[in-house]
């Protein structure tokens, strides 16, 4: 069994990749229009390469932290974790007659 603070640790780096992931996929996005436009105004122009060069960088990035992300939520418990234990309710104190 994980400790708490294993569990809290791969919950926060389940978090930090989904952000960085959904930064990579904006940049593909972006890198993908860049090319694309470049290409069509200046073809087999330095730019245009430039840009294709960092369109397949973050894309491997992109695919890098969707495989991590999937590998840690594969690992983690399907129950997220409480955040507090359970109440123990004090056992009622009866009257002696």
């Amino acid at each position: 069994m994980a400790s708490t603070t294993d569990r809290i640790k791969s919950l926060r780096a389940v978090r930090q990749l989904r952000r960085t992931r959904t930064f990579y996929a904006v940049a593909v996005l972006l890198w993908a229009a860049s090319t694309t436009w470049t290409g069509w105004q200046a073809p087999g122009s330095r730019q245009m390469w430039v840009s294709a060069l960092l369109l397949t960088v973050f894309t491997g990035l992109l695919l890098a932290a969707s495989l991590w992300l999937q590998r840690l939520q594969a690992t983690s418990p399907a129950k997220p974790a409480p955040h507090a234990a359970p109440r123990r309710t004090a056992k009622p104190r009866h009257a002696h007659a």
